[in-house]
């Protein structure tokens, strides 16, 4: 699978940022039982970074993420995907959004059960109305890139853990993405499947030059994310290696 976008010109200047958060608040309930989850948050991402989001239980991390995936959409402030207000944007123009620009990967590999990796695979294909033969081209490939090639009819019972986590980022890269969104992605995992998860996320960075933000509370994980942004209580209070990817 080729890079699915053009990336920042090599002319020294700063590329654009893909994704930013401008003074971004999120807030659940209301009166005395309101939450705030999210305190003003400024975070840009631009082209070709793996940016790890990592922080305690309850610091705002996962709220963080759905807005950035255009799951949710915040309490204040903006938050725009290359220039464009997401506030503005229908919810059909969001759902296409995110089919077309986002894969997304989760700490529960949300399969479908006794089904082919093949047909799994290819769900995001049929939303987006491609034909049956060139849905299994694609999911084909897609496979082949997570090193599941031979294994398009087995079936979600008959994978290990480590094998549906890979079918599982298969399905978030068939639609050729811009940026896959990983929400605790190893945390089912044992250490040796963790491992080789967290390659497969480096590989798709920096081979083909996916955007990747993920959110995990593991160390080890984070630590191969080239970007490190800490949150606490709803803000951000460590941003480390804010360099884009060459």
């Amino acid at each position: 699978m080729g890079s699915p976008t053009s990336r920042p010109a090599g002319d020294g200047s700063a590329p654009a940022p893909l994704l930013s958060l401008r003074g971004v608040t999120k807030t659940y309930g209301e009166g005395d039982a309101a939450v705030r989850a999210l305190d003003g948050i400024d975070l840009d991402v631009v082209p070709g970074e793996f940016v790890a989001i990592t922080g305690p239980s309850g610091s705002g991390k996962s709220t963080a993420m759905s807005i950035f995936g255009c799951l949710d959409l915040p309490t204040g402030g903006e938050y725009r995907i290359e220039g464009i207000p997401v506030q503005d944007l229908s919810g059909d123009v969001l759902a296409a959004l995110r089919n077309a620009r986002f894969g997304f990967v989760f700490q529960q590999f949300n399969l479908l059960a006794r089904t082919p990796a093949l047909e799994n695979v290819a769900m995001p294909l049929v939303y987006a109305g491609v034909g049956t033969r060139e849905r299994a081209r694609r999911a084909r490939e897609a496979l082949s890139v997570v090193g599941l090639a031979g294994r398009e009819q087995a079936r979600t019972n008959q994978l290990s853990g480590g094998e549906q986590q890979r079918v599982a980022i298969a399905r978030a890269i068939v639609n050729a993405p811009e940026i896959v969104l990983a929400d605790e992605p190893t945390g089912n995992l044992d250490s040796k499947k963790g491992a080789e998860i967290m390659k497969l996320l480096t590989a798709l960075n920096r081979d083909h030059g996916i955007t990747v933000l993920m959110v995990t509370h593991d160390a080890t994980c984070a630590a191969y994310a080239r970007r490190q942004v800490v949150f606490r209580d709803g803000c951000i209070v460590r941003d480390d290696g804010k360099e884009a990817a060459s």
